[in-house]
C-alpha cells in the first residue's frame, strides 16, 4: 500500500474499456470451451473478471484479490465481493471460473440478493462451475459473496472469473479489461473534485474547511483541502493506527523519480514545523512533500489555509497551515520553493480520493466548507461557485458510484461504495452566500 495520496487524481486520464452490455455467447464448462452462442439462444453469458470488479470484504491473513483474480485463500473466515451493476432486473444464474489444488477438494459458498448455495469444487484446471438460478429483484450494483466452507487441502480454489448467465440483452456493467491497468483504478474506485471559481483578483490567500461524517474516513482516504496548479494539501487514512495532514509540491520537472530532478529543477524545503517530516516523493510525478502525524478524528471540523507567493527571482514559495480546533491555533506544517514558477494562487479546487486499491468497496463522503480567497491588497472573497468533475475512472465509467452538490448549506463529495444514486459529473453548484462571515485569521501574526 502507498503511503501518498495519488496526484494522478486531476490527470489521470486513460480509456477505461467498460463492459457496459452484456456480449453474446454461452456458458463454458472447461478452459478449452469459449463463449459463442447464437441469436435465437434466450440467455447469453457474460465474464466478470475478479481482478477488477471483486474484493475482501471480510477476514485476514494472506488471502487477496490480484490482478488475475483470486489467488491465494487459505481462510475460511474470508469472504471475496464481486460487484456488478444490473440496469434492470433480471434472472441470473452465476458460475465460478475456478480450480482446487491438485489432488483436491473444496465447497464454495456464493451468497447473493438472499440467494445462497454451494458449489463442489474437484478440477485442478479451470472449470466454470455453476449455481442455481437467482433472480435479482433491483437494477443497480448487485452484491455477490464467496466464502469457503470445506477443503482436503490448504487452499480453498484459484478464481478468475464469476460468469453470469443472464436473459439475452440484459445490461450489465463490470470493468471487463485490464487495458491502462483499469484494473488497479476500477478497485481504486472513482476520485471526485470542486474546481473553485476564483474572484477576479489576485489571490494570495485560500481558507477552507472540511468536515468527514462519522464512518465515512476508511483507511485510503485522501480528503484534500486546498489544491492549486502545482501541488495539494489535506488530510488522509493512512491505517488503522495512523492518520495524516499532507502538503506537497510537484517539481516542474516532469518524472516519476525524484532523484533523476536536475537541481534547478528541485523543490526546496524552506522551512518546516514542529513534527513534521518533509522530504521528496516519486512513483506519480516527484517533488518536495511533507507531513503531519496526526490523528484527526471524523465528526469534527478542520480548517486549511494555504499561501503562494512569488519571490520575486523566478520561483514561487507555497507554505500551508492547519487548524486543529483542541489547540485553537494554526500550526505550520511547510513552506516550499518551487523553481521557474511566478504566479500567485492559481487553480484552487478540492477532492476526494482512495489511494488503497483493496479498499475501493467502502464509501467515503466529507463536508466541504468556508472557502474563503484573500487577495493581495488584504480583501476576503467568499467562493460561491464550484464545478463537480471526475478522474478518468469517473468520467469513462469505468466505475459509477460517485456524487458531489450541496448538502447541509455545504459543498459535499461522495465516492466509492457502489451505491446507486450518483451525480452527473460537469455540473455548477452554488454555494448558499447568506451570513457567512470571512476567516478569524490575522496573516500577519500566523507562525512560520
Amino acid at each position: 500500500m502507498r503511503n501518498y495520496a495519488s496526484h494522478l487524481t486531476i490527470g489521470f486520464l486513460a480509456v477505461a474499456t467498460v463492459f457496459a452490455l452484456a456480449l453474446p455467447g454461452c456458458d463454458s464448462s472447461t478452459e478449452e470451451e469459449v463463449d459463442g452462442g447464437d441469436s435465437s439462444d434466450p440467455t447469453e453469458t457474460v465474464s466478470v473478471p475478479l481482478g477488477g470488479n471483486a474484493y475482501r470484504t471480510r477476514g485476514a491473513g494472506p488471502d487477496e484479490v490480484t490482478q488475475k483474480g483470486i489467488m491465494t485463500w487459505k481462510n475460511s473466515e474470508s469472504t471475496f465481493s464481486v460487484y456488478v451493476k444490473l440496469r434492470e432486473p433480471a434472472v441470473v444464474t452465476p458460475r465460478l471460473r475456478a480450480r482446487a489444488p491438485e489432488g483436491e477438494e473444496s465447497t464454495v459458498r456464493l451468497s447473493v440478493d438472499g440467494y445462497e448455495e454451494e458449489v463442489r469444487v474437484t478440477n485442478s484446471d479451470y472449470t466454470s462451475v455453476a449455481f442455481g438460478e437467482t433472480e435479482i429483484e433491483d437494477s443497480g450494483y448487485v452484491r455477490f459473496d464467496l466464502t469457503g466452507v470445506e477443503k482436503t487441502g490448504d487452499e480453498f480454489v484459484e478464481a478468475t472469473d464469476l460468469k453470469l448467465e443472464v436473459p439475452r440483452g440484459t445490461s450489465v456493467h463490470a470493468v471487463q479489461s485490464n487495458e491502462d491497468n483499469n484494473f488497479y483504478w476500477s478497485r481504486r474506485g472513482p476520485s471526485v473534485h470542486l474546481n473553485y471559481d476564483l474572484p477576479d483578483a489576485t489571490v494570495e490567500w485560500v481558507h477552507s474547511a472540511i468536515t468527514v461524517p462519522e464512518g465515512k474516513d476508511p483507511v485510503g482516504a485522501y480528503y484534500m483541502a486546498n489544491g492549486f496548479d502545482e501541488g495539494y494539501f489535506g488530510i488522509q487514512v493512512n491505517s488503522e493506527e495512523e492518520r495524516r495532514v499532507l502538503f506537497s509540491v510537484w517539481s516542474p520537472h516532469d518524472t516519476d523519480d525524484p532523484s533523476s530532478i536536475p537541481d534547478s529543477l528541485r523543490v526546496q524545503l524552506v522551512a518546516k514545523g514542529g513534527n513534521v517530516t518533509a522530504g521528496e516523493f516519486g512513483g506519480e510525478g516527484s517533488g518536495g512533500q511533507s507531513y503531519l502525524t496526526y490523528s484527526w478524528e471524523a465528526g469534527t471540523t478542520y480548517r486549511f489555509l494555504t499561501r503562494a507567493e512569488p519571490d520575486g527571482e523566478g520561483s514561487t514559495i507555497y507554505t500551508a497551515y492547519f487548524y486543529p480546533p483542541e489547540e485553537g491555533e494554526w500550526r505550520f506544517i511547510a513552506s516550499f520553493k518551487r523553481p521557474q514558477t511566478d504566479t500567485w494562487y492559481e487553480g484552487w479546487y478540492s477532492f476526494l480520493e482512495n489511494f488503497d486499491p483493496g479498499m475501493g468497496h467502502i464509501e467515503r463522503k466529507a463536508h466541504y466548507h468556508d472557502q474563503w480567497a484573500r487577495d493581495t491588497e488584504g480583501d476576503w472573497h467568499a467562493i460561491q461557485q464550484a464545478t463537480f468533475t471526475g478522474d478518468g475512472t469517473a468520467s469513462s465509467g469505468l466505475r459509477e458510484d460517485f456524487a458531489g452538490g450541496i448538502e447541509e448549506n455545504t459543498f459535499y463529495l461522495r465516492h466509492c461504495g457502489f451505491f446507486d444514486d450518483a451525480v452527473s459529473l460537469n455540473q455548477t453548484f452554488e454555494y448558499p452566500s447568506s451570513d457567512r462571515q470571512p476567516p478569524s485569521v490575522n496573516v500577519d501574526d500566523l507562525p512560520n
